[in-house]
């Protein structure tokens, strides 16, 4: 399965199926009319990215399980065994699934598709669409490496891979898949701030995004442990230690953390509906 030639199909084409063929496409992982989209209920996300990115949109998951060797079901959790069940018989091993649900494990996926295609279980989160996604990846050794490799071509396209355990996925599912939705909700209370100290509602968020940005390349280029360059921003006495006591007295990281522990633990209730 040679890379620049495969077809990928979506079956899917909500927001994390399309931040994800946006990063496919600007990431010359295929050519465009190689990608395929099915989607019986957002006809006019498949027409828009057909006319914006030239991908195929096709009529039925039939059409994607005979055309492409790759096949992504971007689709919420609760439906993916209905959409593998109808097209669980005519796949092979010539094909291979990428799930991107939530809760639902290899094995599940296994039995969905009857153990007739290979199935990679990952965690991919909206960033993608920026071309700075984290997609965390379940290894399976039943996964030619021909395969397993495909696949990380296909999701470095659109930002970093990390290989996990399928126990570690919940806590990936809580500080990535989830975490976007985190970082917005700071931004919006940090330009929220901003606009009550005076500054306009655009010069807040210019301000608060970049100095996000910056914060998280900064650590990523140093290495440096978060903790010192919070020191190396708080003078003693200062404005941002005043600001940094008020965070802590108010349960600031307790917060983010029980947040965090509260998502992985909905992951694993909805991994153990699916099993029952």
């Amino acid at each position: 399965m040679k890379s620049k030639n495969m077809s990928i199909g979506f079956i899917g084409a909500g927001n994390m199926g399309t931040a994800m063929i946006r990063g496919i496409i600007k990431g010359n992982v295929t050519k465009p009319e190689n990608v395929y989209v099915y989607d019986p209920f957002l006809s006019e996300n498949m027409k828009q990215l057909q006319e914006e990115l030239g991908v195929d949109a096709v009529s039925s998951p039939a059409e994607i399980v005979e055309t492409c060797q790759v096949i992504i079901p971007a689709v919420k959790p609760h439906i993916v065994p209905g959409v593998l069940a109808d097209i669980a018989d005519t796949l092979t091993k010539h094909h291979m699934i990428i799930s991107i649900a939530a809760g639902v494990t290899t094995l599940q996926l296994k039995e969905m598709v009857k153990n007739n295609c290979y199935v990679i279980r990952t965690m991919p989160n909206t960033p993608a669409l920026a071309g700075e996604g984290m997609t965390a990846v379940c290894k399976d050794p039943s996964v030619p490496d021909e395969y397993m490799d495909l696949a990380c071509t296909i999701l470095k396209s659109f930002g970093k891979v990390e290989f996990v355990s399928e126990d570690q996925i919940h806590a990936v599912t809580a500080i990535s898949g989830s975490s976007p939705a985190y970082a917005f909700l700071f931004l919006e209370a940090l330009a929220d701030g901003g606009v009550l100290m005076g500054l306009s509602r655009e010069q807040s968020y210019k301000i608060a995004v970049q100095s996000l940005l910056g914060a998280a390349k900064l650590m990523q280029e140093t290495g440096k442990h978060p903790g010192e360059l919070k020191d190396m921003v708080c003078s003693p006495s200062g404005t941002t230690i005043e600001a940094v006591a008020y965070l802590e007295d108010n349960g600031f990281r307790g917060t983010i953390i029980e947040a965090v522990r509260t998502c992985a633990e909905k992951s694993k209730h909805m991994g153990e509906l699916n099993k029952s």
